[in-house]
């Protein structure tokens, strides 16, 4: 009996692990197909204001979430200089996201999630820069093909664009200095945040930085929002679906994290970003060409090849 019950139990689990990875997957790939969508193919150039929409989405569901539904712990600021760090850290999380967003305008989301792909080489010049870690030549080593794979795909890609391509590096540049950051910033235990914690307290501070940003860079905003929504009916419901699964992406990684491994995430997320190009090449139909297809392997290979050297020699 004891025996049936720890069976049953290990079922669910492997079930519920299941299902996170699959929401997961979804609400990632999704949000990424959906931006795609608005910024190019829809006549919605407003990147920095659905950054906007996506982080106050974020902050209200966030709230929501942790202090209505309790779904994580609630953790407290507690001092103005874990304030001043986390809004430092949502500043530079603002930029991340804008310039994944400006790039998806000019770049298909297959070339978007090839340069992506290389964070693990800037999150490793960030730390070597900010905190003088070092790695193993091996761990290093590693890299090599994950840059030589994006200089192999970039000659190859058909729709290569100047401007998309820098807002692309900007953007994944950002994203890697703000985990090197999150982790000087909020080492000590005392100051440390859940993801969901800090979502919750960076998002409003986004908010905040990009309104004024869309009031200056994009002032024809609301006119154009209202001339689109009087002749496609359905732009509030997709900027809603997109900003709401903006927010699920970032709840679902922290369960996925929470049921399985940080580990697993990595190679979980390595899979995720080649999912996304299989199916944003079949949605949007974007020319692809060998060269390019080659960089982009190379490219996961060598992220795959770092990660496994960085749990061995680390």
């Amino acid at each position: 009996m004891v025996f049936f019950f720890t069976s049953s139990d290990s079922g669910k689990q492997a079930l519920l692990v299941l299902t996170l990875i699959l929401l997961w997957y979804s609400s990632n790939i999704g949000v990424l197909l959906l931006n795609k969508y608005l910024l190019s193919n829809y006549g919605f150039a407003f990147p920095i204001f659905l950054t906007m929409c996506h982080m106050t989405a974020c902050a209200l569901l966030s709230y929501v979430s942790i202090v209505l539904l309790k779904l994580v712990n609630f953790q407290h600021i507690k001092s103005r200089s874990q304030f001043l760090r986390i809004s430092t850290l949502s500043v530079v999380f603002c930029a991340s996201v804008v310039g994944g967003n400006i790039s998806l305008r000019y770049l298909p989301v297959s070339f978007n999630q090839a340069v992506g792909a290389t964070t693990p080489f800037f999150t490793a010049f960030f730390a070597y820069l900010i905190t003088s870690k070092r790695e193993a030549w091996v761990t290093y080593t590693a890299l090599v093909p994950v840059v030589a794979g994006v200089v192999i795909a970039s000659g190859g890609e058909p729709s290569f664009h100047w401007y998309g391509f820098i807002m692309c590096i900007g953007s994944t540049s950002a994203r890697a200095f703000k985990s090197v950051l999150q982790g000087v910033l909020l080492s000590s235990e005392e100051e440390k945040l859940n993801s969901m914690n800090l979502l919750l307290y960076m998002s409003p501070i986004a908010v905040l930085v990009l309104l004024p940003a869309t009031l200056v860079m994009e002032r024809n905003v609301i006119d154009v929002i209202q001339s689109l929504a009087a002749n496609h009916s359905h732009l509030w419901l997709l900027l809603f679906v997109n900003s709401t699964m903006a927010y699920g992406a970032n709840l679902l990684n922290f369960l996925v994290t929470k049921h399985t491994s940080a580990l697993t995430l990595q190679v979980l997320g390595n899979a995720k970003g080649a999912v996304a190009v299989v199916i944003s090449i079949l949605i949007f139909q974007n020319p692809v060409t060998f060269i390019g297809i080659a960089g982009y392997t190379i490219t996961v290979m060598g992220v795959v090849a770092y990660g496994e050297a960085k749990r061995r020699y680390s």
